[in-house]
């Protein structure tokens, strides 16, 4: 959605990618941004400068941009342009990225607005340099479930069986008590084995914070997302500087073999995380 307030009146408005602590012109200047018909540029505001392209408001009004919500593959298009450009500015200096479609109706209150927030933006920077983001998620494997039922048999197939009356095919003594037991028993294992990946999720957690200068936990992907026959416990997001990031592949191989655990560690990427709201 947009921001700023920007309408979906005609005329233009002003896309904000992010905000940099150095100029980065040449970094960004042949990407082709959001907009076909525009270049993407750097407006400086004060000490900083912030990677701009000007648009079609009418094209980032609430109505267009609820339509692309529902479209999976025009929102994708937008994301990954934005990403782009963010991705082409981190590498040049560093980087505070803006969220996904913040506008504003013209230049002169983009300025304004961003020169209001230099405090948070300088924070930020200093924050993040020289620093990248890195995904860890960690998955249990979650067992097949058992059937401990005996199946019925077809007593019309099954030789030398006599068919048993009704009133005489009544359970063994003890047979429902057992049956519950059976159940107490599938239920204690599936709280140990929960209770044990939990566990194994926050140790994988304490050995990343010790490399990672900030973390952040994240709500765990749910069964669909996370794959058939896995169960995400730990869905996190560490902030590492790059003099130790060559250290977080080793701790991933180590981790894996001391806890069992299935950890995927992926990055590095531009610090969206921490940030801060901006």
């Amino acid at each position: 959605m947009t921001e700023s307030g920007a309408d979906s009146s005609d005329g233009n408005a002003i896309y904000v990618f992010a905000v940099c602590g150095a100029p980065v012109q040449a970094a960004v200047e042949e990407l082709p941004g959001v907009a076909a018909d525009a270049p993407v540029r750097t407006m400086p505001f004060g000490e900083l400068t912030a990677v701009v392209q000007t648009v079609r408001a009418a094209e980032f009004s609430d109505e267009a941009w609820q339509a692309r919500l529902s479209d999976t593959v025009e929102l994708e298009r937008y994301a990954r342009a934005h990403h782009h450009i963010v991705t082409a500015a981190a590498a040049a200096c560093p980087t505070v990225p803006l969220p996904l479609a913040t506008l504003y109706h013209d230049e002169e209150r983009a300025r304004l607005a961003l020169t209001g927030e230099t405090g948070r933006f300088r924070a930020a920077l200093a924050r993040t340099a020289d620093h990248s983001e890195w995904g860890v998620k960690v998955y249990a494997a979650e067992r097949p479930a058992q059937n401990t039922e005996r199946p019925a048999e077809d007593v019309s197939t099954t030789p030398h069986r006599a068919v048993v009356p009704a009133d005489r095919a009544r359970p063994a003594p003890g047979a429902g008590l057992a049956y519950l037991d059976r159940k107490r028993g599938m239920q204690a294992r599936r709280e140990q084995r929960q209770e044990e990946a939990l566990r194994m999720a926050e140790t994988v957690d304490a050995e990343f914070q010790k490399v990672a200068s900030a973390a952040r936990r994240l709500r765990p992907h749910s069964p669909e997302l996370a794959g058939a026959q896995r169960v995400q416990v730990l869905n996190a997001t560490y902030l590492v500087a790059e003099r130790r990031s060559g250290e977080l592949e080793t701790l991933t191989r180590t981790l894996q073999d001391s806890t069992g655990a299935q950890i995927e560690l992926s990055g590095p990427w531009v610090p969206y995380s921490f940030v801060g709201e901006v």
